[in-house]
């Protein structure tokens, strides 16, 4: 079991569920966050707002995933992240752990089974 996590463009956010979707990965979690990267927070324009400060918006997503999955979860996400052909910067990062346990609340199911 793996926990993807991946920060993105706010913009890219339904490409990206919409290739989780085709790849039958439906697990989604998702946050509003702030932060920076390369970019040091130099604003942007974002949608004709400009964007100030340090801290640029972003979106978060967290996907628990039994093994067979994470390679393409991490294929969707670059698919529906990028920017443009080769992408640019900004256009986020994904960060794969290992899971060690996952249980369903309702029924008390652990392990692989639990995620799906």
């Amino acid at each position: 079991m793996k926990y993807i996590v991946a920060v993105i463009q706010p913009d890219r956010l339904d490409d990206i569920l919409d290739k989780l979707e085709q790849k039958e990965i439906h697990l989604v979690t998702v946050t509003s966050v702030v932060g920076r990267g390369r970019q040091k927070g130099i604003a942007e324009v974002y949608r004709s707002h400009k964007e100030v400060g340090s801290l640029l918006r972003k979106v978060k997503l967290e996907i628990a995933v039994n093994e067979e999955f994470v390679q393409a979860t991490i294929d969707a996400i670059i698919a529906g992240a990028r920017s443009g052909g080769e992408g640019k910067i900004g256009d986020g990062k994904i960060f794969v752990m290992d899971m060690a346990r996952c249980i369903r609340i309702r029924t008390g199911e652990e392990g692989p089974s639990a995620i799906g």
